[in-house]
C-alpha cells in the first residue's frame, strides 16, 4: 500500500507557474505508476498527466500538453507536476494517484491510491 499527499497549490495569475508535489509513503514509490488528475467545481475528475514507474513512458491530456511537465524522483518518493503558462480554465483541485502496474493508465477508475488534493486557482 502507498499513501499520497499533494502540496504546492495556491493562487496564481494567468500566465504564471506552479509546481505541485506528491509525497508518498508506506511502500517504495518506484513500485507504482502515477498520474495527476484534476476536478473543477461541478465537473467530473479528469486526466491531466501520467508517468510510468521508470519515468520513461509519459502521457498528457491535450489541454495541458506543452505547458505541464510530469516527473518523479523515486529516491525521494515524490512525484511532481510543473505547471507553466497557467490559464483560468486550469483552476481545479489537483489530485495525484498511484497504481501498482507496469502499464501507464489514464482513467480515474484505473487508479486505487489517491491523495487528498490541492487547490489550484488561476485568476485572469
Amino acid at each position: 500500500q502507498v499513501q499520497l499527499v499533494e502540496s504546492g497549490g495556491g493562487l496564481v495569475q494567468a500566465g504564471g507557474s506552479l509546481r505541485l508535489s506528491c509525497a508518498s509513503s508506506g511502500h517504495p514509490f518506484s513500485s507504482y505508476s502515477m498520474g495527476w488528475f484534476r476536478q473543477a467545481s461541478g465537473k467530473e475528475r479528469e486526466f491531466v498527466a501520467a508517468i510510468s514507474w521508470s519515468g520513461r513512458d509519459i502521457k498528457y491530456a491535450d489541454s495541458v500538453k506543452g505547458r505541464f511537465t510530469i516527473s518523479r524522483d523515486n529516491d525521494a518518493n515524490t512525484g511532481y507536476l510543473q505547471m507553466n503558462t497557467l490559464k483560468p480554465e486550469d483552476t481545479a483541485i489537483y489530485y495525484c494517484a498511484a497504481v501498482a502496474t507496469l502499464r501507464l493508465r489514464t482513467g480515474v477508475e484505473e487508479y486505487d491510491h489517491w491523495g487528498q488534493g490541492t487547490q489550484v486557482t488561476v485568476s485572469s
